[in-house]
């Protein structure tokens, strides 16, 4: 297919979109990172006190799940605004809604101090953080997305990606610094601020994209009154296909990215024994590294294709599978930082970098902000979501064997690698339709 050209937005434009997109995204990610770094540091111990070990770590990561399965409904409702009134709307209620849920987690009473009902309100709290970052991601590439011009959308896109390993190092070392500074205190005050630093960066993210314009795209289509009616039914009947299968090809990335970054503490604790700062030293380098491969990964996907980056990726997370796990089982700091470097830097980069030019180029821009939202959010409830449930589950009853894991990450792998093969090209689309 010939590419047709479009006409590109003033470069400075398009710049403050891409740092508003990716600051944003920053925040929302941290907001959400620090909800899982904190389970089995701080919420298993302060709000699941009166079970055994196995069962109050499945319970707290059960609180974690809930946010995943909200986080499809978040999907469609910011999808449809995003459509109907605008991509910088729906971004802007985003922010506010992960924003004041996460600082009102810091402000919540323990099951010592009021029962039941901390760990009710624990869960409802992370259901809200759910609703905001399911709306979040689609329109944050689309921000960026829309403003590309034809032969860079992968790499301009890929940007707000990047957000996430920043986010997941921001909510690292706010953890970290305030468990060295505040000591035997931490579990009853210190592990409150990072959760009250959320309500700075709210305003540090709502004064940036408030003073960013509509995308170019939908504001044609705003003055040509072409703006769907119906979007979630439109993109339901008309793009069923590919939400299966952009559900499908997410699958290995999204369950691979929770079980490196933060089920591995986990892991550490039941198996390996090296102590959680290494593993936060691994992840934290490795996340430093997707920074950077994020962005060149959305480069050579504008250069090569979409797919055969894609492809690459799940290939890698098969092989890298029990590697990986080899790797870990050294005890050895070197190679434990080698092993998640390559997991998320490298496999998971691949993947996180792609979706966000591949899966809203699949849509027109009256369905785009819909289709891109439903789509990338439909697979975190069977992937993310039950993923340190599962792996915690398989722990348990193989005796701490590492190999039915890597099983379930390769088994992962080939389902998403099998749906982004049935996939279209997307990479020389003319996305103005």
């Amino acid at each position: 297919m010939a590419e047709i050209t479009t006409q590109a937005p003033p470069r400075r434009m398009l710049i403050e979109a891409v740092i508003a997109s990716t600051i944003g995204t920053t925040i929302e990610w941290y907001d959400f990172f620090l909800y899982g770094i904190a389970v089995p540091i701080v919420f298993r111990k302060l709000y699941f006190p009166n079970t055994d070990e196995f069962t109050g770590t499945i319970m707290a990561f059960g609180t974690f799940t809930v946010g995943f399965l909200a986080r499809p409904i978040g999907g469609v409702v910011f999808g449809y605004m995003g459509d109907r009134l605008g991509r910088k709307s729906a971004l802007v209620t985003t922010l506010l809604l992960m924003g004041v849920s996460t600082f009102a987690i810091g402000f919540l009473p323990t099951y010592a101090e009021i029962g039941l009902a901390a760990p009710i309100l624990l869960t409802l709290l992370r259901f809200v953080q759910g609703l905001g970052v399911g709306g979040e991601w689609g329109g944050a590439v689309l921000l960026a997305l829309e403003y590309g011009s034809a032969g860079r959308r992968g790499f301009v896109a890929s940007w707000p990606q990047a957000g996430v390993p920043l986010g997941l190092l921001a909510a690292n070392g706010a953890m970290a610094l305030c468990k060295v500074a505040t000591g035997d205190a931490f579990l009853d005050w210190g592990w409150r601020i990072p959760f009250y630093l959320s309500g700075l960066l709210i305003v540090v993210g709502l004064l940036i994209r408030i003073r960013i314009m509509e995308t170019p795209l939908f504001a044609a289509v705003q003055a040509k009154k072409e703006v769907a009616e119906a979007p979630v039914t439109d993109t339901l009947r008309q793009h069923w296909r590919d939400l299966l299968l952009i559900a499908g090809m997410r699958i290995t990335e999204n369950a691979s990215f929770y079980l490196f970054t933060l089920w591995c503490f986990h892991y550490d604790d039941k198996v390996l024994g090296v102590g959680a700062y290494v593993m936060l030293q691994a992840v934290n380098v490795a996340a430093a590294c997707e920074f950077f491969t994020i962005p060149l990964f959305g480069m050579l996907s504008d250069r090569l294709s979409r797919r055969s980056i894609y492809l690459a990726g799940c290939t890698f997370l098969f092989l890298f599978a029990l590697p990986y796990y080899m790797l870990l089982g050294t005890g050895m700091n070197g190679w434990i930082i080698v092993a998640t470097v390559l997991g998320v830097s490298l496999g998971h980069a691949m993947l996180y970098s792609v979706q966000a030019s591949l899966i809203p180029e699949l849509f027109g821009t009256r369905l785009r902000c819909t289709g891109a939202s439903i789509g990338y959010q439909l697979a975190v409830p069977l992937s993310g979501g039950i993923a340190p449930l599962i792996a915690t589950t398989l722990l348990e009853v193989f005796k701490g064997h590492y190999w039915p894991i890597a099983v379930y990450i390769m088994l992962n792998s080939a389902i998403s690698l099998a749906c982004v093969w049935m996939l279209a090209e997307t990479s020389r689309k003319d996305i103005r339709g």
